[in-house]
């Protein structure tokens, strides 16, 4: 993977954290620094946790695989599945970017509480993600895991910081956007897994 995937993948990963962010920053009257940051913290823990848990489940799943199948079969049906997983995440993003129903209010509380079920919430993708990286090394062999669990959570705590600031100042304006681009960005990295793992490309 290279480093401009990489790049894509976190900001596409991030999306969702953002716009639950902005949401977080509407919710404050009076916002102080600490409340980004700990957006920021919550949200890029779990961004980068989650994949590398979603990474070693992947990586099991392709080594019993692989003492089974041949390694090319292995390699396509991982291309193939990999495809499918990050579509999904992305087309549901989409969907909910152009859903016109109205958001959920969010809570203004910045406790442990109120943090952690919303940082797994935003996450769970990202553990989805984690399986398809290992399923994309399995078919195309150049992932390095720890650069991009760590570029996805440092995106992640930059952009939920962010988010924060601009929901205070803006409100809800550019969470939809977010989460349309996110969306996009997660299709288009899957079709080049795909193209990659059936060796189109």
């Amino acid at each position: 993977m290279e480093i401009l995937e990489i790049l894509l993948l976190s900001v596409g990963l991030a999306a969702d954290a953002f716009a639950v962010s902005v949401c977080k920053g509407l919710s404050v009257i009076q916002m102080k620094p600490k409340h980004a940051l700990i957006c920021g913290i919550y949200f890029g823990s779990f961004q980068a946790f989650m994949p590398l848990i979603g990474y070693w489940i992947g990586k099991i799943a392709t080594s019993l695989a692989a003492s089974k199948f041949d390694d090319s079969i292995v390699g396509t049906v991982c291309a193939i599945i990999a495809f499918v997983l990050l579509a999904i995440i992305g087309g549901n993003m989409i969907k909910e970017s152009l859903s016109k129903d109205e958001d959920e209010e969010c809570s203004a509380c910045f406790k442990a509480k109120t943090m952690i079920p919303m940082a797994i919430a935003t996450s769970i993708d990202a553990l989805a993600v984690g399986v398809a990286l290992a399923l994309d090394e399995a078919a195309s062999g150049d992932i390095n895991i720890f650069l991009t669990v760590t570029a996805i959570g440092v995106i992640t705590c930059i952009l939920s910081a962010i988010g924060v600031k601009i929901g205070n100042l803006f409100g809800k304006r550019f969470k939809k956007t977010a989460e349309l681009a996110g969306g996009c960005i997660l299709v288009l990295l899957a079709v080049k897994f795909l193209l990659e793992g059936l060796n189109v490309i």
